[in-house]
């Protein structure tokens, strides 16, 4: 009898310790979160403005009460508002902590906004914005509140859960939940909280993207707030992100607050029993780095061309912070190294040692970084929609801005606020109808037309190809970039548009214009005035540290001048500002004429030069273009040795005087030699259809791996070589294979 008393006191003190020790966990949780929330800094000047413009029934000077529309609802200021004011209260330093008039003031306003429980037009502020900015006050000051009217605003939080209809998976559903576990320390239900951060934890996960499918079978999934599925949302297989079912690219949109809101919790939950395992946390490592840093240019800035309608809004192509990469340093010792490189290039501004070539074959974007520049590729196919919708009435001209979209980053700021100015008909990289006017903003997204899209990587270097057709204009043509060390090759095949008396241009940038215009033309250089002009016989363009060349002299027209525009063209939201934007732009493109027919073009960018290693040539000498044809794009670099290929259908090139290359099926090669031997293989299928890739090289090899069989055909004297393609949801993905 004894010995059983003495184990159920055992039993009950380990449940007590057990007990207490969660609740030393909820406790340490919720003081982190509250502390973060005190984080910004109180301006007692703003205060001052915000007690003398506050209105006896409770609401603000200045904020619309009466415009709940998608595009207005300026009520998120009055939230704000109550959220300053508390801060200032609970801040020792500020001259209004534990002010009687601040108190009231917040009361009055919260009852104000309890009383008439403002819903808007756009769901979002309804179930994320209102509530996180509701908890936020709660936690914050929610204490000293009268009791009644705090539980008059828990059925306006409550909106945030798990089953609401925006807690869709994906970037949503991490938001909702967290705000719905934010509520659950403020109410101090640990149990509940404890469901939440599994939740939470369980949406890091790779998600197949239905798109791959052919047959597109995405159209017949229903992507609303309906279908609790996936559904292709969230982090792809390539370790892109989609939020919604069209496959459109939201690394850097969507995808961003998507790892910011893990991060968040994997910061308060370190050291806790709440903390995420490590293959969860290593997992969200992995999409940090080799996503949204690898996506955006030299990891800091955001990339113009992976941006979608947030591109109309001002200051969206601000420099990154490095709070997500010094948070996950405090989380994990994991891939550490990389990540303290990323905080210090946000930080110091040092440059990049990482060279990378990556292809997102799940969202067709392709992203290419040295140490002095970056670069990236944008595209769409069957699998892919081109752009996102223009919700609330934002980007609103984007019609054109995924067809082959090539942006060239020495500094990273070169497109920084273009956007009200930017010419979206002379897309950097596109090749579009110059139409009179663009069509209505409902005709932005379209589904591509063609397959026959993709890219070849082995991680350092690579090839893009893009069999486009517009879906918005009778026009087609084969593009291609090949990618170097110091340069990129740009090649255009079959350019043709059957109707309309309109031109047919290839821009090659657009930029802001940040100094002279160069221009070498009949073996001379001059300095061009400011103007919009065609010149003829160009060797080569230079500005703002980037060169342009012309492997045979080409007509090209360049405007060096004052742009203007405004935000409210673009984004017709409440605060968009209507004033008239002036700005210097660059732009250079090649017009291809009226009613054009199987035209082509070929041009050589080298970021971070000058005009003197431009007059040396070694780019130019280094680079041989050795077909730009509707079925064969292939150009071979002497100095690297190395041959990139586009086949479009089956066919042969011929590499140099005693090497050929056949490809038996449509796809994209990269060949690394020594000499005549070759040392590397890279291979893809844009068209996702293959198991297997069929090639013959006329140089002996006999060596066989896990995924490749190569065999020396004696009597046609090439070697047979069959490469294994990676299937479901890595098709698309390259496979290189390497000889001794």
């Amino acid at each position: 009898m004894k010995n059983l008393n003495y184990l159920l006191i055992v039993i009950l003190f380990l449940a007590f310790v057990g007990t207490n020790h969660a609740q030393s966990d909820f406790r340490i949780i919720k003081e982190r979160v509250v502390k973060s929330l005190m984080k910004p800094e109180v301006d007692d000047s703003s205060i001052e403005a915000l007690l003398e413009t506050f209105n006896s029934d409770g609401t603000w000077q200045g904020i619309n009460y009466a415009d709940v529309s998608s595009t207005g609802f300026q009520h998120r200021n009055h939230y704000g508002n109550m959220i300053s004011l508390a801060r200032a209260y609970k801040n020792k330093d500020s001259e209004y902590y534990k002010n009687k008039k601040v108190k009231n003031t917040i009361e009055l306003a919260l009852k104000n906004w309890v009383d008439n429980d403002y819903i808007c037009d756009n769901w979002w502020h309804n179930q994320i914005g209102t509530t996180n900015g509701l908890v936020t006050l709660m936690l914050i000051i929610g204490d000293e509140l009268p009791k009644k009217l705090v539980d008059k605003a828990q059925p306006i939080i409550g909106r945030a859960n798990i089953n609401a209809p925006g807690a869709r998976p994906g970037g949503d559903r991490i938001k909702i939940t967290g705000i719905e576990a934010k509520n659950m320390l403020f109410l101090g239900n640990d149990k509940k909280f404890g469901e939440l951060i599994k939740v939470i934890e369980g949406e890091i996960k790779f998600v197949e993207w239905i798109g791959t499918k052919y047959g597109y079978s995405f159209r017949t999934v229903k992507g609303g707030f309906e279908n609790r599925t996936a559904a292709g949302r969230g982090i792809q297989y390539d370790n892109s992100f989609h939020h919604r079912t069209d496959g459109v690219n939201n690394t850097l949109s969507y995808g961003m607050s998507y790892a910011s809101a893990f991060i968040e919790w994997a910061v308060y939950t370190t050291g806790t029993k709440y903390f995420f395992s490590s293959e969860k946390s290593e997992q969200l490592i992995d999409y940090f780095l080799d996503g949204i840093c690898k996506t955006a240019v030299y990891g800091k800035y955001p990339d113009a061309g992976a941006k979608n309608r947030s591109f109309s809004r001002e200051g969206t192509l601000h420099a990154y912070s490095a709070d997500m990469a010094e948070k996950l340093l405090m989380t994990s010792d994991y891939r550490k190294d990389e990540i303290q490189e990323i905080a210090n290039i946000r930080n110091n501004g040092i440059k990049p040692t990482l060279s990378h070539a990556t292809f997102y074959w799940d969202s067709e974007h392709f992203s290419f970084q040295r140490p002095d520049f970056s670069t990236s590729v944008r595209m769409y196919s069957t699998r892919t929609h081109n752009m996102e919708q223009p919700y609330n009435s934002e980007g609103l001209l984007n019609h054109h801005r995924g067809d082959g979209t090539n942006h060239i980053s020495r500094t990273g700021d070169e497109y920084y606020d273009i956007a009200p100015v930017f010419d979206y008909q002379k897309i950097p990289g596109a090749t579009i109808l110059q139409k009179p006017e663009m069509p209505s903003p409902r005709e932005i997204q379209k589904l591509g037309l063609t397959d026959f899209v993709g890219a070849v990587t082995n991680g350092k270097y690579g090839a893009v190809a893009f069999d486009f057709k517009s879906p918005h204009d009778p026009l087609v043509a084969r593009k291609s970039w090949f990618f170097f060390d110091e340069e990129y090759v740009c090649l255009g095949a079959g350019i043709s548009c059957k109707s309309r008396d309109l031109s047919v241009v290839t821009t090659i940038n657009q930029c802001l214009l940040r100094n002279d215009v160069i221009v070498s033309a009949n073996g001379k250089n001059s300095t061009i005035k400011k103007g919009a002009k065609e010149f003829e016989k160009v060797d080569w363009v230079f500005q703002d540290g980037i060169g342009y060349i012309f492997p045979e002299p080409a007509n090209v027209n360049i405007k060096n001048s004052e742009a203007t525009g405004s935000w409210w063209l673009i984004n017709k939201q409440s605060d968009s500002p209507k004033d008239e934007v002036k700005l210097d732009v660059f732009k250079l493109w090649i017009d291809h004429g009226t009613r054009p027919s199987d035209k082509t073009y070929e041009y050589i960018v080298v970021p971070a030069t000058s005009a003197e290693k431009l007059q040396q040539n070694s780019s130019k000498e280094n680079i041989t273009i050795i077909s730009n044809t509707p079925e064969i794009q292939a150009v071979k670099h002497t100095d690297l040795n190395m041959c990139q290929v586009v086949f479009y259908k089956a066919g042969e090139i011929q590499v140099t005087d005693n090497l050929k290359l056949v490809c038996d099926n449509p796809g994209i090669v990269m060949l690394k030699m020594k000499g005549e031997k070759i040392t590397e293989i890279s291979v893809a299928d844009p068209n996702r259809e293959l198991n297997k890739m069929f090639l013959s090289i006329s140089s002996k090899i006999e060596k066989s791996g896990d995924n490749f069989k190569a065999v020396w055909n004696e009597k046609n004297g090439v070697s047979d070589i069959l490469i294994d393609l990676p299937q479901t949801v890595y098709a698309g993905k390259s496979v290189t294979i390497k000889f001794d």
